[in-house]
Protein backbone atom coordinates (compact mmCIF):
# COMPACT_ATOMS: atom_id res chain seq x y z
CA UNK A 1 0.00 0.00 0.00
CA UNK A 2 1.52 3.19 -0.50
CA UNK A 3 0.44 6.79 -1.28
CA UNK A 4 1.90 7.46 -5.09
CA UNK A 5 5.06 8.63 -2.97
CA UNK A 6 6.52 5.45 -4.04
CA UNK A 7 6.89 4.60 0.01
CA UNK A 8 4.72 1.58 0.41
CA UNK A 9 4.61 1.38 4.20
CA UNK A 10 3.05 4.28 4.60
CA UNK A 11 -1.01 4.63 4.96
CA UNK A 12 -3.99 7.14 5.54
CA UNK A 13 -5.93 7.29 7.63
CA UNK A 14 -9.74 9.07 6.92
CA UNK A 15 -12.80 9.54 8.43
CA UNK A 16 -16.39 11.21 8.02
CA UNK A 17 -16.82 14.23 10.03
CA UNK A 18 -18.62 17.26 10.31
CA UNK A 19 -21.95 14.96 10.54
CA UNK A 20 -24.28 16.98 12.30
CA UNK A 21 -27.22 20.06 11.77
CA UNK A 22 -27.55 22.97 13.70
CA UNK A 23 -27.82 21.83 17.63
CA UNK A 24 -27.15 18.25 16.44
CA UNK A 25 -23.68 16.74 16.47
CA UNK A 26 -23.07 13.27 15.76
CA UNK A 27 -19.50 12.83 15.23
CA UNK A 28 -16.60 14.17 17.70
CA UNK A 29 -14.82 15.94 15.42
CA UNK A 30 -11.68 17.45 17.61
CA UNK A 31 -11.24 14.44 18.68
CA UNK A 32 -11.01 12.64 15.87
CA UNK A 33 -9.05 15.32 14.23
CA UNK A 34 -6.24 14.40 16.28
CA UNK A 35 -5.97 11.00 14.92
CA UNK A 36 -6.72 11.13 11.24
CA UNK A 37 -4.41 12.58 8.56
CA UNK A 38 -7.94 13.25 6.01
CA UNK A 39 -11.08 14.75 6.86
CA UNK A 40 -14.14 13.74 4.80
CA UNK A 41 -16.41 16.95 5.53
CA UNK A 42 -20.17 16.92 4.92
CA UNK A 43 -21.18 19.70 2.93
CA UNK A 44 -25.15 19.87 3.83
CA UNK A 45 -26.59 17.64 1.22
CA UNK A 46 -26.54 14.43 3.95
CA UNK A 47 -25.35 16.57 6.98
CA UNK A 48 -23.64 19.70 8.26
CA UNK A 49 -24.50 22.88 7.82
CA UNK A 50 -22.50 26.53 7.03
CA UNK A 51 -21.55 26.70 10.80
CA UNK A 52 -19.97 23.27 10.97
CA UNK A 53 -18.29 23.15 7.88
CA UNK A 54 -16.44 26.50 9.06
CA UNK A 55 -15.64 24.93 12.38
CA UNK A 56 -14.13 21.54 11.08
CA UNK A 57 -12.25 23.24 8.65
CA UNK A 58 -10.79 25.62 11.03
CA UNK A 59 -9.87 22.66 13.24
CA UNK A 60 -8.57 20.83 10.56
CA UNK A 61 -6.19 23.24 9.30
CA UNK A 62 -4.82 24.05 12.80
CA UNK A 63 -4.09 20.34 13.03
CA UNK A 64 -2.89 19.60 9.63
CA UNK A 65 -5.49 17.45 8.53
CA UNK A 66 -6.07 17.25 4.84
CA UNK A 67 -9.56 18.34 4.00
CA UNK A 68 -11.59 15.89 1.81
CA UNK A 69 -15.58 17.41 0.50
CA UNK A 70 -17.73 14.42 0.98
CA UNK A 71 -20.75 15.03 -1.72
CA UNK A 72 -23.88 12.91 -0.83
CA UNK A 73 -27.16 12.87 -2.65
CA UNK A 74 -29.50 15.43 -1.10
CA UNK A 75 -31.15 13.45 1.32
CA UNK A 76 -30.53 14.95 4.65
CA UNK A 77 -33.75 13.12 6.73
CA UNK A 78 -32.09 10.06 5.61
CA UNK A 79 -28.74 10.87 6.17
CA UNK A 80 -27.69 10.13 2.28
CA UNK A 81 -28.42 6.54 2.98
CA UNK A 82 -31.55 6.16 0.86
CA UNK A 83 -31.16 4.93 -2.91
CA UNK A 84 -32.27 8.11 -5.06
CA UNK A 85 -32.38 8.82 -8.86
CA UNK A 86 -30.94 12.08 -9.73
CA UNK A 87 -30.14 12.88 -13.69
CA UNK A 88 -26.33 12.92 -14.43
CA UNK A 89 -26.42 16.83 -15.15
CA UNK A 90 -28.34 17.22 -12.20
CA UNK A 91 -25.83 15.51 -9.86
CA UNK A 92 -22.71 16.94 -11.69
CA UNK A 93 -23.84 20.34 -10.67
CA UNK A 94 -24.58 19.48 -7.10
CA UNK A 95 -21.38 17.59 -6.53
CA UNK A 96 -19.41 20.72 -7.67
CA UNK A 97 -21.78 23.06 -5.43
CA UNK A 98 -20.80 20.96 -2.16
CA UNK A 99 -17.41 21.18 -3.19
CA UNK A 100 -17.43 25.16 -3.61
CA UNK A 101 -19.48 25.57 -0.55
CA UNK A 102 -16.78 23.40 1.23
CA UNK A 103 -14.00 25.36 -0.25
CA UNK A 104 -15.11 28.76 0.93
CA UNK A 105 -14.45 27.85 4.74
CA UNK A 106 -10.88 25.95 3.58
CA UNK A 107 -9.53 28.74 2.16
CA UNK A 108 -10.65 31.03 4.36
CA UNK A 109 -8.74 28.75 7.43
CA UNK A 110 -5.76 29.33 5.33
CA UNK A 111 -6.24 25.85 2.95
CA UNK A 112 -8.07 24.14 0.19
CA UNK A 113 -10.54 21.43 -0.32
CA UNK A 114 -7.94 18.21 -1.59
CA UNK A 115 -9.81 15.39 -2.62
CA UNK A 116 -13.53 14.36 -3.14
CA UNK A 117 -15.30 11.37 -1.39
CA UNK A 118 -18.52 10.78 -1.70
CA UNK A 119 -21.47 9.48 0.82
CA UNK A 120 -23.25 6.81 1.52
CA UNK A 121 -26.07 5.68 -1.31
CA UNK A 122 -24.02 7.92 -3.82
CA UNK A 123 -20.86 5.77 -3.34
CA UNK A 124 -22.49 2.54 -3.41
CA UNK A 125 -24.43 3.65 -6.42
CA UNK A 126 -20.69 4.37 -7.95
CA UNK A 127 -19.34 1.74 -7.38
CA UNK A 128 -21.57 -0.56 -9.80
CA UNK A 129 -22.87 2.69 -11.95
CA UNK A 130 -20.94 4.29 -14.66
CA UNK A 131 -23.58 6.89 -15.55
CA UNK A 132 -24.13 7.94 -12.06
CA UNK A 133 -19.69 7.58 -11.17
CA UNK A 134 -19.45 9.50 -14.88
CA UNK A 135 -21.55 12.40 -13.31
CA UNK A 136 -19.48 12.75 -9.83
CA UNK A 137 -16.25 12.65 -11.83
CA UNK A 138 -17.98 15.74 -14.17
CA UNK A 139 -19.02 18.04 -11.00
CA UNK A 140 -15.44 17.25 -9.73
CA UNK A 141 -14.45 18.53 -12.90
CA UNK A 142 -16.07 21.75 -12.67
CA UNK A 143 -15.03 22.27 -8.85
CA UNK A 144 -11.24 21.63 -10.04
CA UNK A 145 -9.13 18.52 -10.49
CA UNK A 146 -9.03 17.05 -7.13
CA UNK A 147 -8.11 13.35 -6.25
CA UNK A 148 -11.28 11.01 -5.86
CA UNK A 149 -11.61 8.45 -2.91
CA UNK A 150 -13.44 5.50 -3.64
CA UNK A 151 -13.64 2.16 -3.40
CA UNK A 152 -10.77 -0.11 -5.59
CA UNK A 153 -12.52 -1.67 -8.57
CA UNK A 154 -15.57 0.66 -8.63
CA UNK A 155 -16.17 2.75 -11.75
CA UNK A 156 -15.69 5.86 -9.87
CA UNK A 157 -12.32 5.35 -9.76
CA UNK A 158 -12.39 4.20 -13.46
CA UNK A 159 -14.18 7.12 -14.33
CA UNK A 160 -11.39 9.64 -12.02
CA UNK A 161 -8.78 7.72 -13.14
CA UNK A 162 -9.86 8.00 -17.40
CA UNK A 163 -10.28 11.73 -16.16
CA UNK A 164 -6.49 12.02 -15.33
CA UNK A 165 -7.63 12.55 -11.67
CA UNK A 166 -5.82 10.82 -9.09
CA UNK A 167 -8.08 7.40 -8.27
CA UNK A 168 -7.42 6.73 -4.81
CA UNK A 169 -8.32 3.42 -3.77
CA UNK A 170 -9.51 3.14 0.01
CA UNK A 171 -10.46 0.21 2.79
CA UNK A 172 -12.92 0.00 5.22
CA UNK A 173 -11.81 -1.70 8.45
CA UNK A 174 -15.06 -0.95 10.22
CA UNK A 175 -17.21 -3.09 7.11
CA UNK A 176 -17.60 -5.94 6.53
CA UNK A 177 -16.74 -7.22 3.11
CA UNK A 178 -18.51 -9.78 -0.05
CA UNK A 179 -16.68 -12.06 -1.55
CA UNK A 180 -16.44 -9.81 -4.68
CA UNK A 181 -14.74 -6.89 -2.65
CA UNK A 182 -17.36 -4.95 -2.07
CA UNK A 183 -18.81 -3.33 1.24
CA UNK A 184 -21.93 -5.84 2.33
CA UNK A 185 -25.27 -3.55 2.05
CA UNK A 186 -26.03 -1.89 5.80
CA UNK A 187 -29.26 -3.10 5.71
CA UNK A 188 -27.89 -6.88 6.07
CA UNK A 189 -26.88 -8.27 9.89
CA UNK A 190 -23.45 -7.95 10.45
CA UNK A 191 -22.54 -5.08 7.74
CA UNK A 192 -20.65 -2.99 10.49
CA UNK A 193 -18.02 -4.97 12.31
CA UNK A 194 -18.29 -3.69 16.13
CA UNK A 195 -15.60 -5.22 17.93
CA UNK A 196 -12.72 -2.91 18.55
CA UNK A 197 -10.23 -5.55 18.68
CA UNK A 198 -11.51 -7.34 15.34
CA UNK A 199 -11.41 -3.58 13.68
CA UNK A 200 -7.78 -2.66 14.66
CA UNK A 201 -6.89 -6.37 13.63
CA UNK A 202 -8.35 -5.86 10.06
CA UNK A 203 -6.27 -2.41 9.45
CA UNK A 204 -3.34 -3.80 10.39
CA UNK A 205 -3.98 -6.79 7.74
CA UNK A 206 -5.45 -4.60 5.05
CA UNK A 207 -2.75 -1.85 5.67
CA UNK A 208 0.16 -4.64 5.24
CA UNK A 209 -1.39 -5.57 2.35
CA UNK A 210 -2.70 -9.22 3.38
CA UNK A 211 -6.45 -8.05 2.34
CA UNK A 212 -9.29 -9.22 4.67
CA UNK A 213 -11.78 -11.79 5.41
CA UNK A 214 -15.17 -11.65 3.73
CA UNK A 215 -18.72 -12.53 5.24
CA UNK A 216 -18.34 -16.16 3.94
CA UNK A 217 -14.77 -16.53 5.01
CA UNK A 218 -13.07 -15.74 1.31
CA UNK A 219 -9.95 -14.01 1.67
CA UNK A 220 -10.10 -11.15 -0.60
CA UNK A 221 -7.46 -8.69 -1.70
CA UNK A 222 -7.98 -5.32 -0.78
CA UNK A 223 -4.98 -2.97 -2.25
CA UNK A 224 -5.80 0.45 -0.79
CA UNK A 225 -3.93 3.73 -0.29
CA UNK A 226 -6.36 5.19 2.67
CA UNK A 227 -8.15 3.09 5.33
CA UNK A 228 -11.48 4.70 6.83
CA UNK A 229 -12.77 4.87 10.42
CA UNK A 230 -16.28 5.39 10.11
CA UNK A 231 -16.85 9.08 12.65
CA UNK A 232 -20.04 7.52 13.87
CA UNK A 233 -19.07 4.06 14.95
CA UNK A 234 -19.42 4.29 18.93
CA UNK A 235 -16.22 5.22 20.38
CA UNK A 236 -15.13 6.42 17.04
CA UNK A 237 -12.34 8.43 18.57
CA UNK A 238 -11.14 5.88 20.61
CA UNK A 239 -10.86 3.35 17.99
CA UNK A 240 -8.68 5.62 15.92
CA UNK A 241 -6.22 5.70 18.42
CA UNK A 242 -6.21 1.88 18.65
CA UNK A 243 -6.28 1.86 14.77
CA UNK A 244 -3.31 4.35 14.46
CA UNK A 245 -1.18 2.97 17.34
CA UNK A 246 -1.46 -0.27 15.81
CA UNK A 247 0.08 0.53 12.66
CA UNK A 248 2.95 2.29 13.94
CA UNK A 249 3.41 -0.62 15.78
CA UNK A 250 3.21 -2.85 12.31
CA UNK A 251 6.02 -0.35 11.03
CA UNK A 252 3.32 1.77 9.12
CA UNK A 253 3.94 5.32 8.41
CA UNK A 254 0.39 7.21 8.53
CA UNK A 255 0.34 9.95 6.47
CA UNK A 256 -2.05 12.10 4.25
CA UNK A 257 -2.14 10.73 0.46
CA UNK A 258 -3.21 14.29 -0.83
Amino acid sequence: MGTGSGDSRTVDLNADLGEGFGRWQLTDDEALLSVVTSANVACGFHAGDPATMRRVCEQAAARGVRIGAQVSYRDLAGFGRRAMDVPPAELAAEVAYQIGALDVFARAAGTAVAYVKPHGALYNRAVHDAEQAAAVVEGVLLAGRLPVLGLPGSQLLAAAAGAGLDAVAEAFADRAYTAQGTLVPRREPGAVVGEPDEVVRRAVGIASGGGVTSADGTQVPVAARSLCVHGDTPGAAQLAVRVRQALAAAGLRVAAFA
